[in-house]
């Protein structure tokens, strides 16, 4: 038996009384008037951006706006143009190294926490780690109220089984209270809703 197992055991022998687990069917998550105007305002909290496309928007148009210095450009989406990698033709991950802008599909904003959900939908997913500055592309249509619905709604991809949430950009701080923007991703994340 392992130490774990020996600790659970030693646990259950010395429980003195057990209560029922309580009802929590009852339970509903946060709700929002303007899930959209919440999901941007939470974006920008977090320290990310998130853009409503204006009908007739060239997303291309916006992008090269609000990124004029980028020159490596991967993504896999159809309507990106400005793109100068494809991760879905790349065979080694590394050859992503110096990208400075990731274009990516999100599948399900979340208004509580400003969240993607990201299946993975690309070949080299090292395009979400590795590239300096992200932008995911998500249908408004696709904002919910709260990580409860997130859940219901997430789906893996087929072909990748791999999948995971961004919230704005990475950053991490030392006890010193040094922030260290993109410490183990991007430094900064757009959302562009469509």
């Amino acid at each position: 038996m392992s130490s774990k197992n020996d600790i659970l055991e030693n646990i259950k022998r010395n429980i003195k009384f057990t209560c029922d687990l309580p009802d929590i069917s009852c339970l509903k998550g946060m709700e929002y008037a303007d899930k959209i105007a919440q999901f941007i305002e939470i974006t920008q909290g977090v320290g990310g951006n998130a853009y409503l496309l204006k009908e007739g928007e060239d997303i291309n148009d916006l992008i090269k706006t609000l990124y004029p210095e980028a020159k490596e450009i991967a993504s896999n989406l159809p309507d990106i143009t400005i793109a100068t990698r494809n991760p879905d033709t790349i065979d080694d991950p590394h050859a992503l190294d110096g990208t400075d802008l990731g274009i990516i599909q999100g599948e399900v904003g979340v208004a509580e926490n400003g969240c993607v959900w990201i299946p993975q939908n690309v070949r080299q997913k090292a395009v979400y780690f590795i590239s300096e500055y992200l932008v995911i592309v998500l249908d408004r249509k696709n904002i919910v109220h709260n990580m409860h619905e997130a859940y219901r709604q997430i789906k893996f991809s087929d072909k990748y089984g791999f999948g995971l949430f961004i919230s704005g950009p990475s950053k991490t701080a030392d006890i010193e209270q040094a922030l260290v923007m993109g410490a183990h991703g991007a430094k900064g994340v757009t959302v562009i809703l469509k």
